[in-house]
């Protein structure tokens, strides 16, 4: 993950890499400044709605970059299938906390967290997010010859796994709930297909 390079696109970045490690409700908008390097200032100048418009951005970043990651995935499988697609995002994960410590989750998922019920701008983003997410796995799914159903269906499936794996193996400091997830799960994603 490089640093965007413009102060707007490089405070919501740090937005989500906050969030990622401290919630939504932690995360402060001197620290996110301080962690992009950008003056101050530029915080009213690029996010007039304040902190609300800064998280759902950075939500709304969580979920385009998992979904950019999609076709990549698939892009290095040397014979795409949907369990091998799910093996791949799950080794994302385990590679992550192996680089660098259990501390950083999804923060996708971290602003759900926090704001569920308090915050419905977040919340709607963080909705959002999913569904582009979700979208583009269903895209790859269906382009492997699931129908079209199921591909949306697994495509919720795979995501709510992996979530769910992410948050166990950051409890446990541990990526078993990922393997566990691959080994599992990857009998029913690849008898999707014909």
């Amino acid at each position: 993950m490089s640093k965007p390079r413009g102060p707007r696109d490089r405070m919501v970045f740090s937005a989500a890499q906050l969030i990622r490690r401290h919630g939504v409700a932690a995360t402060g908008m001197r620290d996110v400044v301080a962690h992009a390097e950008a003056p101050r200032g530029s915080l009213q100048h690029y996010f007039p709605g304040g902190k609300d418009q800064l998280m759902a951005e950075a939500a709304r970043w969580g979920g385009r970059y998992a979904a950019n990651r999609v076709d990549r995935f698939v892009a290095a499988l040397p014979d795409p299938t949907p369990g091998g697609l799910f093996a791949a995002m799950a080794a994302q994960w385990r590679e992550d906390f192996r680089a660098n410590g259990y501390d950083a989750g999804c923060p996708v998922a971290a602003s759900v967290a926090d704001c569920a019920t308090g915050n419905p701008t977040v919340r709607r983003a963080a909705s959002d997010a999913f569904a582009g997410w979700s979208a583009a796995v269903a895209a790859a799914l269906r382009a492997m010859h699931v129908p079209y159903r199921r591909a949306e269906a697994l495509a919720i499936l795979m995501i709510s796994t992996l979530e769910g794996a992410i948050l166990m193996a950051r409890a446990d400091r541990d990526p078993r709930a990922l393997d566990v997830a691959v080994q599992e799960l990857r009998p029913l994603l690849d008898g999707a297909t014909p």
